[in-house]
C-alpha cells in the first residue's frame, strides 16, 4: 500500500487523481521520489467543470520507460480532466530555476505533495532571474497582443475570446511581479490582480474584467470592446515599464 495523501485535495480533485497515482505506482513506483498537484485544482478557482488537474512527477532520474508506461493512460484519465503531469527529476529542478523562475516560483506556492518528499517548498527564487524573465514575458505578450490584433482583422469579439482564453496564463506572471516587490502572491484570481494593483500602483481592473468575462459572470457590451483592447494593451504596458525600470 502507498502512503498517497490527498487529504488536502478539494474532495473531486482527490476522487479523479487517487486512480491515476495508483495505478502509476503499481506499475512504477522505485524510481519515483515524489508527486506534487499543482495549479488551479487546489486554488478557490477551481470548477469541476472546466478545470484541469495539473500534477509533477519527479523522478530520482530520468527513465524514457516511465513515459511509455503514462503515454497509453492520457486518453482515460483525460476524461477526468486529469492532464498529462509534467516530468522532472530533481537535478532539471536545480539546474532550471534560473531559466523559469517565473514557473517554479508558481509551483512553490501553489502545490501539495501527496506522494514522496516535498522538493518544492524550499526552492530558492533570486529576484534577477525573476526580473528578467518578467521582463521577457511581458515583452513577448505585448509582441502577442499585437499580432493577435492585426491577425483578427477588425473583429473585435475574435481578438476579445483570444485574450480571454490566454488571461490564466498571466497570473504566474503577475504572481512573479508581486513577488518581485516584495509581496507574498495570493493564489486565487482575483486576489492576485488585486494584489498586483497594490503592488505595483496600476489600475488592474481590466483584467478582472476579462477574468469576469470567462467565468461567464459577464458580457462585454459593443462600446466595451471597443475599448477593451487598448484598455489590456496599455495596462500590460504598464506593467512592463515599472519592470524596465525595477533594479535588483
Amino acid at each position: 500500500m502507498f502512503d498517497i495523501k490527498l487529504e488536502k485535495l478539494p474532495a473531486v480533485v482527490s476522487g479523479r487523481i487517487r486512480p491515476f497515482i495508483e495505478e502509476i505506482l503499481g506499475g512504477y513506483s522505485e524510481n519515483i521520489h515524489s508527486i506534487h498537484i499543482v495549479g488551479s485544482s487546489i486554488t478557490k478557482d477551481f470548477d469541476e467543470k472546466t478545470t484541469d488537474i495539473n500534477s509533477i512527477f519527479v523522478l530520482r532520474e530520468m527513465d524514457l520507460q516511465f513515459i511509455k508506461l503514462i503515454a497509453p493512460l492520457g486518453k482515460k484519465y483525460r476524461k477526468k480532466s486529469v492532464a498529462a503531469p509534467l516530468i522532472m527529476t530533481p537535478e532539471y529542478i536545480l539546474s532550471s530555476l534560473d531559466v523559469f523562475p517565473i514557473e517554479f516560483l508558481d509551483f512553490k506556492i501553489i502545490h501539495e505533495t501527496v506522494y514522496g518528499q516535498d522538493i518544492l517548498k524550499d526552492i530558492g527564487i533570486t529576484a534577477v532571474d525573476l526580473r528578467n524573465q518578467c521582463e521577457r514575458e511581458i515583452k513577448s505578450k505585448l509582441i502577442g497582443l499585437r499580432q493577435g490584433y492585426i491577425s483578427s482583422l477588425g473583429d473585435r469579439q475574435l481578438l476579445t475570446e483570444r485574450f480571454v482564453s490566454s488571461i490564466a496564463g498571466y497570473m504566474p506572471l503577475f504572481r512573479g511581479i508581486i513577488f518581485l516587490m516584495g509581496k507574498e502572491p495570493p493564489t486565487g484570481k482575483y486576489d492576485v490582480i488585486s494584489a498586483l494593483s497594490s503592488s505595483t500602483g496600476i489600475n488592474t481592473d481590466v483584467f478582472k474584467r476579462i477574468v469576469d468575462i470567462k467565468k461567464g459572470k459577464s458580457k462585454l457590451s459593443r462600446a466595451e470592446l471597443d475599448t477593451i483592447f487598448e484598455d489590456f494593451y496599455a495596462t500590460t504596458e504598464k506593467l512592463g515599464k515599472i519592470i524596465d525600470e525595477y533594479h535588483v
